[in-house]
């Protein structure tokens, strides 16, 4: 039997339901790993008592400091700050190699923004701090959609769609996540309708064509219409779906499968996976929050290759 592994929990915004949440599914996850809970003992008997809790014995804190009094359901920027530092804190544990994998619970971008952190979310800041291009690819074992362009305004996106921008990005998808058949869907209504409703699909498909060759057999499938990729019917051949742009694979991937859904970052040096799912601000606290999405996180976490694929 291998060796009980080792994860790093940065805990999110402490003013969100993240601590609720690493607390309450405490025994269950400690039973399958040993999570480092990135988190001053101070903070967390305060997060505790909000609670109504006491922290377990075996509920291993790694002292992040800049202690404040939280505040369930605001926008802060000292929230901000701490959220940003326990995700430090987790990079560096992995980066040292003292845990095989790392765990995000929500943070709230606007509080970043507050505290002056550089960074729309941890992807943009794992790209920049690791020099990687990492991919966001959510989802379940049900499905995973991977996106190509992720926080950006939705009138950038068209600037976006490249023959050579799309097949870099779909050999570093392979290389990372070696998945077939994968769906990558058009940018527009009828994936075109042959260049009636736009002519973007013809890089796409260009890319497509091109990184088939390249890898030597056929994966990836497209361009596909965006409107059908996600039926049932769809879902039966395609487990895997490439979009172009964040609320095109988000927006149905979280119909479907928002509890169980999990945000796993490719073609990194390290191993990083995240709840599919915000601060929920309004339930913050109050013993409502859903446990699903980090158990899958977790596990996402414990599965996943010790040797890192990179992008």
């Amino acid at each position: 039997m291998s060796a009980i592994k080792t994860v790093a929990v940065s805990i999110g915004d402490l003013n969100g339901v993240g601590f609720e949440i690493a607390l309450r599914a405490h025994r269950e996850i400690s039973a399958q790993c040993r999570p480092i809970y990135c988190i001053s003992p101070v903070m967390a008997e305060q997060a505790a008592a909000l609670l109504g809790e006491r922290l377990p014995e075996d509920f291993i804190t790694y002292d992040v400091s800049g202690e404040y009094t939280i505040q369930p359901g605001t926008v802060s920027a000292q929230s901000g700050r701490y959220s940003y530092d326990s995700f430090l804190k987790a990079l560096s544990l992995a980066l040292s190699k003292q845990v095989d994998a790392i765990v995000t619970l929500p943070i709230h971008k606007e509080a970043w923004m507050l505290a002056d952190v550089p960074y729309v979310g941890h992807t943009d800041a794992l790209r920049d701090l690791l020099k990687s291009e990492a991919i966001m690819m959510l989802g379940c074992e049900k499905l995973y959609v991977a996106l190509y362009t992720e926080h950006i305004p939705l009138s950038q996106v068209p600037h976006h769609i490249t023959a050579d921008g799309i097949f870099d990005f779909l050999i570093r998808f392979y290389a990372s996540f070696p998945r077939s058949p994968v769906a990558v869907l058009g940018l527009n209504p009828h994936a075109g309708d042959h260049g009636v409703l736009g002519d973007e699909e013809r890089f796409i498909e260009a890319a497509i064509a091109r990184a088939n060759r390249h890898i030597g057999k056929n994966i990836f499938e497209g361009p596909i219409v965006p409107d059908i990729a996600f039926t049932s019917r769809s879902r039966e051949r395609y487990k895997t779906i490439v979009a172009m742009y964040h609320d095109q694979g988000l927006a149905p991937l979280k119909a479907l499968y928002f509890d169980e859904g999990v945000n796993i970052s490719l073609g990194l040096p390290i191993i990083r996976t995240s709840v599919d799912h915000g601060t929920a601000f309004d339930i913050a606290y109050g013993h409502k929050a859903s446990l699903l999405s980090y158990r899958n996180a977790i596990q996402a976490a414990l599965s996943l290759d010790n040797v890192v694929h990179h992008g």
